[in-house]
């Protein structure tokens, strides 16, 4: 709570204090509250309005000039009682030199006399030279019971308001969303449905993640009816997410998927969100990446703090190996941003309490750091691999139905993948041409990529779970990947 965490650091005497939000006038609602409450003072400045305290403009403020409003705070403060300055988006004048030495004088005299000066920002970009004299404080977006406060001040009609399981997927598709985006997202619904319903607050929660720019929701339709075999693994996760995790209940962390290029893993974890009644966020891990100092920091941490206030749901990164690959020499090459994002990402995914689950995918896993993929961070490391003869049976009947392709021979597949049956049946759709003719077109990856697909199922032999059966995964002979072996004949005496 923003008024708890505000009180005790007034309480405590720390005088500069940076209050990350979205939502300013919520934010000063609430600091107005706790203002009344404990009898403190309270004046706020912005460039457009100018200093203001108790509603009112006072004499001798200048209207437009930052460092006269920083300065008046001590006008305001007495014996009685702490002083407040509130300044909202403020980090707009930071790169002035006059303007961080009177912030810097203001703060260390408000141990003296009780006045304090909070800066209100949607980030936190504190000055090289202030960065030890202020603490932040998040302000955090709406808990589902304040999104219910909000969907019930609007929907104050008969029928307009859900219940039961409806209610819940409302509250889960608002989760994440401003109280602003909310009352809007709400109002919405009304309008075009009549009452409030989860689609039209998706539509704007889908617009949110893309401004942001970190993340994207994915709105597919699959389910795990579209994705042949991997038994195990579906099994696995229905389990793990078969709840909502109650008071003192087990929070799922999430999987690793390693395994061959087409064998389903990203179709997986998009289905996963359809099949669980979950959304799925979709980090792209080196779009993180910014071009100025701190900022791929601060896009980790916001990205991170979507996904928790977005919960339940599913965070999906796929191929996470080319964006830490780099992790390990980060130092060298770019300064330690990547171990910093590195760092970042680890420490979130051993601690956090959301119901986060995440889905990373690799192609190869000899190229992440030995840490990412310890006990705890995941709840399980599986392997896809090559699918069985039927498995590849079960493949055929999704894609030939999919495409509306009459029964015919097949061609042979020994080796292939899923995602190459998928493109021999398109392909036979979009040449209106046989099976056994569109299939002169594929080239399985196992023979394209026969040396690395060979290393990568002998290294998960006995080190992952298999995606197919329930235990370890054991490696079955393959008829197409084959390794030679150089035998020397001994010389003869």
């Amino acid at each position: 709570m923003l008024t708890q965490r505000l009180s005790e650091y007034i309480a405590a005497a720390f005088t500069g204090i940076w209050i990350q939000s979205f939502e300013h006038e919520d934010a000063l609602a609430e600091i107005a509250k706790l203002c009344r409450q404990h009898k403190w003072a309270l004046a706020v400045w912005d460039v457009d309005r100018g200093l203001q305290a108790g509603g009112e403009n006072p004499q001798g403020a200048g209207t437009n000039d930052p460092v006269a409003a920083i300065k008046s705070i001590n006008a305001l403060a007495s014996a009685e009682g702490s002083a407040l300055l509130v300044l909202p988006n403020f980090h707009r004048f930071l790169g002035s030199a006059e303007i961080i030495q009177a912030l810097a004088h203001q703060i260390h005299q408000g141990k003296q006399n009780r006045t304090f000066v909070a800066i209100l920002s949607p980030l936190v970009q504190i000055p090289l030279e202030l960065e030890r004299q202020f603490v932040v404080i998040e302000h955090e977006l709406p808990s589902r019971t304040q999104l219910q406060e909000i969907a019930t001040g609007i929907a104050t009609e008969p029928n307009e308001m859900p219940d039961g399981e409806q209610l819940t997927r409302l509250l889960d598709a608002a989760g994440g969303l401003s109280r602003f985006e909310a009352e809007g997202a709400f109002s919405l619904s009304l309008v075009r449905h009549g009452r409030l319903d989860p689609e039209s607050v998706w539509e704007l929660k889908t617009q949110s993640l893309q401004k942001s720019g970190l993340l994207s929701l994915h709105r597919g339709r699959e389910t795990f009816d579209d994705l042949g075999g991997l038994e195990a693994l579906k099994a696995f996760c229905l389990k793990a997410l078969r709840t909502r995790p109650a008071g003192g209940g087990v929070t799922p962390r999430g999987i690793l998927l390693l395994g061959v290029p087409g064998t389903g893993k990203s179709a997986f974890a998009k289905a996963l969100g359809n099949q669980t009644g979950r959304p799925t966020l979709v980090l792209d891990v080196g779009a993180l990446m910014g071009s100025l100092v701190g900022q791929t920091e601060q896009n980790i941490r916001s990205a991170l703090r979507i996904a928790d206030a977005m919960a339940p749901c599913i965070l999906f990164a796929d191929e996470v190996e080319k964006a830490l690959a780099g992790a390990a020499s980060s130092g060298v090459t770019d300064s330690g941003v990547s171990a910093r994002l590195f760092g970042s990402l680890l420490t979130w995914m051993s601690d956090h309490e959301s119901d986060v689950f995440v889905v990373t995918t690799s192609n190869n896993i000899s190229a992440l750091p030995p840490e990412f993929s310890r006990a705890e961070r995941f709840d399980a490391v599986y392997f896809l691999d090559l699918p069985s003869e039927a498995e590849r049976q079960a493949i055929w009947r999704i894609y030939l139905a999919k495409f509306a392709i009459p029964d015919q021979p097949l061609p042979k597949d020994v080796d292939w993948t899923g995602a190459e049956i998928r493109s021999c049946c398109r392909l036979a759709s979009l040449l209106d041409t046989s099976l056994l003719e569109a299939a002169h077109n594929v080239v399985p990856v196992a023979a394209t990529a026969a040396e690395s697909v060979e290393r990568l199922r002998t290294w998960a032999c006995g080190r992952c779970l298999s995606a197919n059966s329930p235990g370890l995964y054991t490696r079955a002979r393959s008829a197409s990947v084959q390794v030679k072996r150089r035998v020397s004949r001994p010389a003869n005496n």
